[in-house]
């Protein structure tokens, strides 16, 4: 009997623990007896919205495992915020949805006397709602809304405000990371104006500052009227679409938006064209991390968009623990979502998370809580959550956040990569390279309408008229631009080379670029100033590169080498250098010449010293004849005569040699000699500042290097990288050199007066001819000499055959063969 009490007992302690604890109202049913209760919450979220769905289930799920984990009850109140689908009139006039937030807040404070907040209620709203109501000022306020600017820049804040996410700066960071890779110069931003989001134009400012950042810019903002406040939404969002659809700029961010608004938005654009080739779109996180609940006809009008998402740890154990049951009680609750991935977002795990640590700030108080204590053990709180690290930095997640970068693709969409403040883009989370700063380390993307290459970010529209580009027509410098009227045929005539490079650039483009030129009658200051107010696109010719005007238009690629000169005369210096007569010729040419003279003069010794007894004697004096011999003809001054033929050959084709190159030598020593050599009169500015010259300049002077474009003109960068492949493939030297050669000039003083001396070049046959003569002649000399020897030797051997020395030696062979017993028959 005893037992069978026990076992009712435990079954319904079992069964007041497992409970439900939801009620028609939104809050939980009151305890039992053997409940103990630590604190009281109250949560504010939207029930319609998919967002507000989970994190209703997920607090609840937080609840309910705190209560199984510690034994200890938390009462949970909810309450609707009524979000972006309701409307109700008051006055004639639409409800906001902060209007339902205060009367939520104040009737969760007031009624339910909650400890503290829960819901998608930001900086903003909290500071809105704590001004209404000074009893709510000092009530915690857990914000688990998508995103939140930096309280550190809002004027008025709630103290009592913790936000359970990152600042909404580094979402902006992002995009910019996104657009300065792709090298995009203007965006366009669009947002779903909503009370709900009341810093709409903080955020605006914090893009177009991270834009600035990388170069780029925000040329138009749209901001929709919110969708509860629309009755026909399609019209207004239809009406919309058509004016960003004329603009130039293709490249759209939707930087804040409901997920309902986001899905009609895409849905208009698909219908209007504007997600085929061309168009680039970007989500934000608020939007990219609920793709998974969206349908299928939603993903399919946004293939080709890039959006970015809050990465979370999806493997662990304690999250697939976490997903199973919240799939399996999201299913149960919400049988409208039962097509759609019931998967969690980041937003549940917040909310979970957001609710777990406010539970366990309360248990460590107990009864010693209160507002103050209450906010304090909020921010000291360090756990692992399903969300990630919770700690809290200056009322908001202290840790860095990392985005997952997704392309949406066929039935839903696929991860490019990694990116975060710190480490930029990477390919894995896992592995950060502080290197890899640009979106190359990412996987390809699919673009809008499946383009292959990245689009440019903006195109010439049909709507558009094309571009006016400005020609000066009163240019200082003809051969770079010239306006000429045809009165006969009243046609007007725009050339120069200036204008042909634009065009040979404008065809480098890899789209077409409809443009008129314009002849300007004006000044230059007045071309560039309605460039700066786009009058004209873009300007060509003979512009100045000042530094007020580069701070008003922008300057395309440098395509031909230009700088400033002085223009000064020339003064003569005669030149009293002690070693001028060497100038004349080179050292290779002095060395070959001395060394062709001493080889020349041993030939002829060598060939005349047998028959010439000028060319014999003691060794010293034969050494003394062969070296003034070789000087002697190199001024023709030999006094020695040749007695054979081919030493006059030798000599004559020397002397011929010698001949040209004396009469060279003596023709460039006089031009040396005589003729002034010129130099700059004045080599530097300094100088005439000091003697206060009287200067002289062309009033249009300029530097004829660039095209102008207004500041910011996508179009300065795509004609820049053109002039770049028409220099690479020579069209533009081509150009150059038809059109401007005649202006070519010499600049430097060396190019008056070059003076450069000979070297063996120019010589070269005639030295070839006469070392040739005198080898052919040194080889013959020597042949017969040799031929001499050998004669002698032949008369040696007469003479010792004569004196027996023959006969001696076959008789002493004659006997050595008789002693071998062989007959030998002496002659």
């Amino acid at each position: 009997m005893t037992s069978h009490v026990l076992y009712l007992f435990l079954v319904f302690l079992l069964l007041s623990r497992t409970k439900s604890t939801a009620t028609t109202d939104g809050a939980t049913e009151p305890p039992t007896t053997q409940q103990v209760i630590i604190g009281t919450i109250g949560a504010i979220v939207d029930y319609s919205s998919r967002m507000g769905k989970e994190q209703k289930t997920a607090m609840e799920m937080a609840v309910q495992d705190f209560y199984d984990s510690t034994g200890y009850k938390m009462v949970l109140h909810l309450r609707d915020s009524y979000g972006h689908s309701a409307r109700a009139a008051s006055a004639g006039k639409v409800l906001s949805p902060s209007h339902f937030m205060l009367n939520a807040a104040m009737d969760l404070i007031g009624n339910r006397h909650v400890q503290a907040i829960v819901g998608t209620l930001t900086w903003q709203d909290a500071a809105l709602v704590a001004e209404m109501d000074k009893t709510i000022k000092e009530v915690p306020i857990i914000s688990v809304a998508a995103a939140s600017i930096n309280p550190s820049i809002i004027s008025v804040r709630s103290p009592f405000v913790v936000h359970m996410g990152h600042d909404i700066g580094n979402h902006m960071r992002c995009i910019a990371a996104i657009i300065g890779s792709f090298r995009w110069r203007k965006v366009i931003a669009i947002y779903e104006d909503s009370n709900t989001y009341t810093s709409d134009s903080r955020i605006i400012t914090l893009l177009s500052d991270s834009l600035r950042g990388v170069g780029a810019e925000i040329e138009h903002y749209s901001a929709f009227p919110p969708m509860y406040s629309l009755l026909n939404s399609n019209t207004v969002i239809e009406e919309q679409l058509k004016k960003l659809r004329s603009k130039q700029c293709k490249v759209f961010i939707v930087v804040q938006s409901s997920l309902s608004f986001t899905a009609l938005l895409f849905e208009k654009a698909n219908q209007m064209g504007m997600m085929r080739k061309g168009y680039i779109w970007i989500s934000t996180d608020g939007i990219t991390s609920l793709l998974n609940s969206v349908n299928s006809s939603v993903i399919s009008s946004m293939q080709g968009v890039l959006g970015f998402k809050t990465y979370f740890l999806d493997t662990a154990s304690t999250y697939n623990e976490f997903e199973v049951r919240f799939r399996r009680k999201f299913r149960s609750e919400y049988l409208e979502e039962e097509e759609r991935n019931p998967d969690p977002s980041i937003f549940a795990l917040r909310a979970y998370d957001a609710t777990w640590a406010t539970a366990k700030a309360m248990e460590r108080l107990g009864e010693k809580s209160n507002s103050t204590t209450l906010l304090e053990t909020i921010l000291s709180s360090g756990f692992k959550g399903l969300s990630g690290g919770i700690h809290f930095k200056h009322g908001e997640l202290s840790y860095a956040p990392t985005f997952r970068v997704v392309n949406v693709v066929g039935k839903s969409y696929r991860e490019l990569g990694f990116w975060s403040p710190k480490f930029g883009f990477s390919e894995t989370f896992i592995k950060h390279d502080s290197s890899n700063r640009t979106v190359e380390v990412l996987g390809p993307v699919y673009w809008p309408g499946g383009a292959q290459s990245v689009p440019m970010g903006w195109m010439v529209t049909a709507e558009e008229k094309p571009l006016r580009i400005g020609v000066p027509a009163r240019s200082a410098f003809t051969q770079f631009a010239r306006v000429s009227y045809d009165e006969k045929q009243n046609i007007t005539h725009i050339t120069g080379f200036a204008v042909d490079v634009f065009e040979a650039a404008v065809k480098q483009l890899p789209y077409h670029l409809p443009y008129q030129l314009v002849p300007f009658y004006g000044s230059y200051n007045d071309m560039v100033e309605e460039v700066y107010h786009k009058t004209l696109d873009a300007a060509v010719g003979d512009t100045v590169i000042m530094a007020d005007r580069c701070r008003r238009v922008e300057f395309s690629q440098p395509y031909i080498e230009s700088g400033l000169v002085m223009v000064v005369t020339v003064k003569s210096k005669k030149s009293q250098e002690p070693w001028m007569f060497m100038k004349p010729f080179t050292k290779e040419m002095w060395i070959l010449t001395a060394a062709m003279s001493v080889f020349t003069g041993f030939v002829v010794w060598l060939i005349e010293q047998k028959n010439n007894h000028e060319f014999r004697g003691t060794p010293s004096r034969q050494i003394g004849t062969l070296l003034w011999f070789s000087f002697s003809t190199l001024y023709l001054g030999q006094r020695e005569s040749l007695r054979n033929n081919l030493s006059r050959v030798v000599v004559a084709t020397w002397l011929f040699l010698i001949l040209i190159v004396s009469t060279t030598f003596t023709a460039s020593l006089s031009s040396m000699m005589t003729v002034s050599r010129l130099e700059p009169s004045v080599v530097d500015i300094g100088l005439l500042k000091r003697t206060n010259a009287v200067v002289g300049c062309n009033g249009n002077s300029i530097i004829v290097t660039y095209l102008v474009f207004p500041k910011g003109s996508p179009l300065a960068l795509d004609i820049s990288e053109a002039i770049l492949r028409a220099t690479e493939n020579g069209e533009l030297q081509q150009l150059e050199d038809e059109m401007l050669s005649f202006s070519n000039c010499s600049s430097s003083p060396s190019d008056i007066t070059d003076n450069s001396s000979l070297g063996p070049r120019p010589f070269s046959g005639l030295f070839f001819i006469s070392g040739g003569v005198s080898t052919v002649a040194l080889f013959i000399t020597v042949a017969r000499l040799l031929g001499k020897r050998l004669q002698i030797m032949s008369y040696i051997q007469a003479a010792l055959t004569n004196k027996g020395i023959w006969r001696w030696a076959s008789t002493f062979l004659a006997r050595s063969l008789a002693k071998n017993g062989i007959q030998m028959e002496i002659l």
